[in-house]
């Protein structure tokens, strides 16, 4: 079954994924060990950035995964991360992060398999190394050059940085899977080109030479044609048993001088080749954006799936994001296997499938996120940043701080939902009549959510959510609890009133507990989440997502 996996990929693939079980691996890691593993939405007044691998970039864990690269006898991937420890420092605790995952994703590749590995210039050099030594250097088969925006217009002293870098290697080269993808030819090589035009047909046609240089020559080659034989230094393409056939089928086509040609028809073409610098595919916009800032365009998965994998085969991410890969394998019809560490790239991916593909979505497991009251004390327990923010993306909730350790300030999450416009209790700019603005946008609402673990919960943590509704213009609030909530918090929850939708009456402040949340009790909220931009449902057109403003 597809499966989505919350948790390092480290882990992930050896708890989960056998020997040799995946046909293709496609991985988009950071680019560096300074920039944190996944970084969302971007906002000018709060710092969204996720420091789930936080942890991983410690002194400790470095010496001891190099001390386990040196377990594993990878002698030379050892020595070579020394080297990198003295004369590149910057890149060292990356690299060495990385060569555990990469030997991992060699182990679970099959025979037949290919690995690609998407990055930058600012570490491709040193990431070629390790995966050199790692797959070996007679099986690296190609460096694709991605040129993602067409310029750069800021740079000052330095070309513009247009491209990123995939490496493909094949596990054993040879066995690969290749099925050969091609573009369409270019229009001013097909006017040129296929200059002819079939009579008969209406099918347009180019001429080519028959013959080839004499080097290639076989004994049958050799022969006068009509009365025709090639120059000295040439020899026929074609034995003549083959010529003849030709003939008989009407693709031999001859000059005023009675010179051969072969007649080669453009329907006949299945296109241009594709090279390894690729500059036909966009980085991603529009409709498929999602607001993610790495994201990759899906024509450019597509293009790897397609090229290394068949119908059936399974594709695997270990750096899943915001699930472009998945979302090609899912509509290729491959089996797929999607991990990341953050529990809002898995919300995220979640999301976009549902919207992407309905009813038609193959079934797929979660594994690595709480499964019951028990397991998510348990996570709270081991990282309380990391409970709150799978908390939160249960309820598609944009997470104010996603897992950085700072002061608590009455908030941790954010929801905004559309309404009716201009409808009670809106009027025009999205506000309630009487005053109170619930949000910047013209029928939106936004919740405000604080998530607490632990068993000492007060009044004053409510009072601190309303302060908090207040500061940032939200008109519903909901409390998370673990522990249960004293009678002054639940007298001051109901004497909060409520908040009338079209159609609905929501209390304006809630509370659950996380017994209540396994016993699937339902907060009252509006129906259309529109939090995170949604992934576009075929044949429907996709909600654009709305600011912030926090």
């Amino acid at each position: 079954m597809n499966t989505l996996y919350l948790g390092d990929c480290l882990n992930v693939l050896r708890d989960n994924v056998p020997d040799q079980s995946v046909d293709l691996i496609y991985i988009d890691p950071p680019f560096n060990s300074k920039r944190d593993y996944n970084i969302f939405f971007d906002d000018k007044e709060i710092q969204t950035q996720r420091i789930a691998f936080e942890d991983t970039w410690t002194l400790k864990n470095i010496q001891d995964s190099l001390a386990e690269l040196h377990t594993l006898k990878t002698d030379y991937l050892y020595f070579l991360l020394l080297t990198y420890q003295k004369v590149a420092p910057h890149a060292f605790p990356y690299l060495t992060m990385m060569s555990l995952r990469i030997l991992e994703m060699h182990r679970v590749l099959k025979q037949t398999g290919s690995f690609y590995l998407h990055c930058d210039p600012t570490m491709s050099h040193y990431l070629k190394t390790i995966c050199d030594l790692v797959f070996g250097v007679k099986n690296f088969a190609n460096e694709v050059i991605w040129q993602r925006i067409n310029a750069k217009g800021n740079v000052q002293r330095k070309f513009g940085a247009v491209h990123d870098i995939l490496f493909r290697y094949s596990k054993n080269m040879g066995d690969e899977i290749w099925n050969q993808v091609y573009r369409p030819l270019d229009d001013s090589y097909v006017n040129k080109m296929y200059r002819f035009i079939e009579e008969e047909t209406g099918r347009r046609y180019r001429l080519s030479d028959l013959t080839a240089p004499i080097q290639r020559a076989s004994k049958g080659q050799l022969y006068e044609w009509k009365g025709i034989t090639p120059p000295r230094t040439r020899c026929w393409v074609y034995a003549k048993d083959k010529m003849q056939e030709l003939e008989d089928s009407g693709l031999i086509v001859y000059s005023k001088n009675g010179i051969p040609n072969l007649k080669r028809y453009l329907d006949s073409n299945e296109g241009e080749k594709i090279p390894d610098v690729w500059t036909d595919i966009p980085q991603t916009i529009g409709n498929e954006f999602l607001g993610y800032p790495t994201q990759k365009p899906k024509a450019l998965l597509e293009r790897i799936i397609n090229a290394s994998s068949n119908e059936g085969d399974t594709v695997l991410d270990g750096f899943s994001g915001c699930g472009t890969t998945v979302d090609a394998a899912e509509g290729l019809h491959r089996n797929w296997i999607g991990i990341d560490i953050s529990p809002i790239a898995i919300s995220l991916i979640k999301r976009r499938l549902n919207d992407t593909y309905g009813e038609h979505l193959n079934k797929f497991e979660v594994r690595g996120t709480p499964t019951d009251e028990q397991s998510a004390i348990e996570l709270w327990k081991q990282n309380p940043n990391a409970f709150q923010d799978w908390w939160l993306t249960e309820f598609e909730v944009f997470s104010t701080t996603f897992g950085t350790k700072g002061a608590d300030k009455g908030i941790d999450g954010i929801a905004q939902y559309l309404v009716t416009p201009l409808n009670p209790p809106f009027g025009k700019g999205g506000k309630q009549k009487g005053g109170s603005t619930f949000g910047g946008e013209e029928g939106v609402i936004r919740a405000a959510f604080q998530v607490k673990g632990g068993v000492h919960i007060q009044s004053k943590d409510i009072d601190a959510l309303l302060g908090a509704m207040d500061k940032h213009k939200c008109g519903l609030g909901v409390f998370l609890t673990i522990a249960e909530p004293t009678k002054p918090m639940l007298d001051t929850i109901a004497s909060s009133g409520f908040i009338e939708i079209p159609g609905f009456k929501i209390p304006r402040l809630q509370i659950l507990t996380l017994e209540d949340y396994f016993k699937n009790k339902l907060l009252k909220l509006p129906k259309y989440n529109i939090t995170f931009k949604a992934a576009r449902l075929k044949g429907k057109r996709k909600q654009n997502q709305m600011k912030m403003d926090i």
